[in-house]
C-alpha cells in the first residue's frame, strides 16, 4: 500500500521537476518497480552497491534520497506558489553552495508543502520540503535563510541515511551481488523490494515520525549558523527563529518540530553558544528585507 501511495506521488515530483533523473543514469526506483520484467536490470544498478550507508555513492544517495521524496508527497501536496517556490529554491541553493555539500548527484531542490503544521523535511541526496506553517512562521529572511540552512545541515552530515538499519542493505546487497543466480526468482524480487522499500520506511519515520537524535539537530543546528554566515547571512537569524518557536512550544504547540525536535529552549542556548564560539555574526540587508516582504506569508 505504501509503495503505491510512492508511486502515485512519484507523478507530483515529476511536475516538480524533482524526480527528473541525471542524463544516463538509471532510477532505482524504476528499477525496482519493473523488477520482474527487466531482472538483469538490478544486477547492473546493483552492482557497485555498498553493504553500510556511509560507502553509498553519491548517486545511491540521490536514488534513495527520490523516494524518499516520493513518500513525503504521498502525505503532503505541494503548495501551488511557483513564485514562493521559486523563491525558496533561489534562497536555498545559494545557502547550499556555501555548505560542505555545495553539490549533489542531482542537485538540490527545494519545495513548500501546502500544510499549516510547522515543520521541514530533508531528503538524502539534496531534497528539501518546507510547510507552508513554517514558511509562515519566519518573519525576515535572515529566519528562514536559517531554517533552509538547518535542511542543507541535515543532508550534508547525512543525518537521514543514518536512520537506514543495516541489516536491510545487508540483505538487499547480498542478493544483488549473487554473481551464481542467473536469474531472480519472485521470491527473491520481494525479499529485494522489500529490502529497499524498508529503507525508505526507515528514513521517512525518522524524519516524519521520531525525529532525529538530539545530538544531529545541535549539529544541524551549528551547520546551519556556519552556511547562513558564510552565505553573507547574520546567523542570528538561526537564534531569532529558535526563539519564535520557543514561545510558540509555550502556547502549546504539540506537532511538526514541537514533536520531532529537541525542545526549542535548549536549541536556542546552544546555537548562540556556537555563534558565539564561532565569532560569527552579519547584519540584515536592506535588499533581502525587501525581497522577503514580497514572498512573505501571513
Amino acid at each position: 500500500m505504501r509503495a503505491a501511495r510512492a508511486l502515485a506521488a512519484a507523478g507530483a515530483l515529476l511536475a516538480a521537476g524533482l524526480l527528473a533523473a541525471p542524463a544516463g543514469s538509471i532510477s532505482l526506483l524504476d528499477v525496482l518497480n519493473k523488477a520482474v520484467e527487466h531482472k538483469d536490470a538490478i544486477q547492473k544498478t546493483g552492482a557497485a552497491l555498498r553493504k553500510g550507508f556511509a560507502e553509498l555513492t553519491p548517486a545511491e544517495e540521490y536514488f534513495i534520497g527520490r523516494a524518499v521524496a516520493a513518500r513525503i508527497l504521498a502525505d503532503y501536496a505541494p503548495l501551488d506558489d511557483g513564485k514562493r517556490t521559486d523563491y525558496v529554491n533561489e534562497l536555498g541553493g545559494y545557502l547550499a553552495r556555501s555548505s560542505e555539500r555545495p553539490e549533489t548527484y542531482g542537485g538540490w531542490h527545494f519545495l513548500l508543502l501546502d500544510s499549516d503544521e510547522v515543520n521541514a523535511f530533508a531528503a538524502p541526496g539534496g531534497f528539501v520540503f518546507v510547510t507552508r506553517g513554517l514558511y509562515a512562521t519566519c518573519r525576515s529572511e535572515e529566519q528562514l535563510a536559517a531554517v533552509l540552512a538547518h535542511e542543507v545541515g541535515h543532508v550534508s552530515l547525512r543525518h537521514g541515511l543514518s536512520a537506514i538499519k543495516s541489516a536491510r542493505l545487508t540483505e538487499a546487497f547480498t542478493i544483488i551481488g549473487t554473481e551464481a543466480v542467473k536469474e531472480y526468482s519472485s521470491a527473491s524480487i520481494a525479499k529485494l523490494t522489500a529490502a529497499f522499500e524498508g529503507t525508505i520506511d526507515d528514513i521517512v519515520n525518522k524524519m516524519v515520525v521520531s525525529g532525529y537524535s538530539q545530538g544531529q539537530e545541535y549539529e544541524a543546528d551549528a551547520a546551519a549558523a556556519r552556511i547562513a554566515w558564510g552565505a553573507g547571512y547574520d546567523p542570528d537569524g538561526l537564534t531569532e527563529f529558535l526563539a519564535a518557536l520557543n514561545e510558540a512550544g509555550k502556547k502549546g504547540g504539540k506537532k511538526g518540530f514541537f514533536s520531532t525536535h529537541p525542545p526549542a529552549g535548549e536549541r536556542l542556548t546552544r546555537a548562540g553558544k556556537a555563534i558565539k564560539s564561532g565569532k560569527l555574526s552579519g547584519e540584515p540587508a536592506a535588499a533581502r528585507t525587501s525581497r522577503f516582504e514580497r514572498y512573505a506569508l501571513r
